[in-house]
């Protein structure tokens, strides 16, 4: 496959296309971090989107390109909960009918704000391969039109919009570092930063229960794991053995692939709360951990994503007493 597959030009066609849906979140200075570190630290604030994570940008990129006939017809997604929830917000604003698949790990504040937008909910089944089976069948039952929460083109240059508004906002960036679970966040924000400057690192961090694509990328090939428990549920999930776009953008312009632990990822988002008064999700926050842990090499200007702030408020609470001094 080639990069031409996805350009920068259907970026930034998704940049124009989405503005009246996604916000611009800002980007903004963390002081202790860059102390911590060595560099200037930078955060990306994906969690004041109005769904609470990245995951509109790509939604409503795809969702507006369907055609009458398409909206017309429906859509249907599974998803871990972000994704679902991007869906289910975008169907809404369109007048169009959504059905999101789940499966029985979802947390019950995910599922509660599925319903809060007006989405049928179906939970089917113990992991998000089973929930994808169920989504598959509805598909072809009902006719509806599946909008993949990664591995599709305009899902995947709705999210490479966060990279522009990063070359934007830090035109000195030389490093991203960016959760990575099924890759259309980290494929597209690389493609739009290497696509700008090949110097530019960009570091995909995964947890270390299941971490499918990182798993993936090292055997040269999409597996299958089974799903472990874990407080990055966001980044939960495989990336399909019959993966057609984001494992070999993953290949090939991720420069690095790093793990951070459960124990690592709550107190990043104790850290992101304590000293920043931000709420991040576990999925949200392993770019934190991935720097507190100096598990990669800093550049002189870092941007970390931090993709979404969904968590449950007693798991919150609980991270908050546990690792309120570390």
């Amino acid at each position: 496959m080639s990069s031409l597959d996805i350009t920068m030009h259907d970026i930034y066609l998704a940049k124009r296309r989405i503005a009246s849906i996604a916000m611009r979140p800002p980007l903004v200075s963390s002081p202790p971090l860059s102390e911590h570190v060595g560099a200037s630290v930078y955060l990306k604030l994906e969690g004041l989107q109005e769904t609470g994570a990245f995951k509109i940008r790509g939604a409503a990129n795809k969702m507006l390109g369907l055609s009458a006939e398409e909206r017309a017809r429906g859509v249907v997604a599974v998803s871990t909960g972000n994704h679902g929830r991007a869906v289910a917000y975008v169907a809404r604003k369109l007048g169009i009918k959504a059905v999101i698949c789940l499966s029985e790990t979802v947390p019950r504040n995910k599922v509660e704000a599925l319903r809060r937008l007006g989405a049928e909910v179906v939970v089917q089944g113990k992991s998000y391969d089973e929930a994808a089976e169920q989504a598959a069948r509805l598909q072809e039952e009902q006719g509806l039109i599946m909008i993949h929460p990664f591995d599709d083109p305009a899902v995947i240059a709705g999210q490479g919009t966060i990279g522009l508004e990063l070359l934007e906002d830090l035109p000195g960036i030389d490093m991203a570092v960016v959760p990575l679970s099924g890759g259309g966040l980290a494929s597209g924000i690389a493609l739009a930063l290497k696509s700008a400057d090949a110097a530019i690192r960009v570091v995909g961090v995964s947890m270390d229960r299941a971490p499918v694509m990182y798993q993936s990328l090292r055997a040269g090939r999409p597996l299958e794991m089974e799903e472990e428990e874990t407080i990055a549920d966001a980044l939960m999930g495989g990336i399909g053995l019959d993966n057609r776009y984001t494992f070999r953008l993953c290949q090939q312009y991720l420069d690095e692939t790093v793990l951070v632990s459960d124990e690592e990822i709550a107190a990043a988002m104790a850290f992101a709360l304590r000293e920043h008064h931000l709420v991040v999700e576990g999925g949200g926050a392993v770019g934190i951990a991935a720097l507190l842990q100096r598990r990669v090499a800093v550049g002189r200007n870092v941007a970390v994503v931090l993709s979404g702030s969904n968590v449950d408020l007693p798991l919150l609470l609980k991270v908050a007493r546990e690792y309120s001094d570390r």
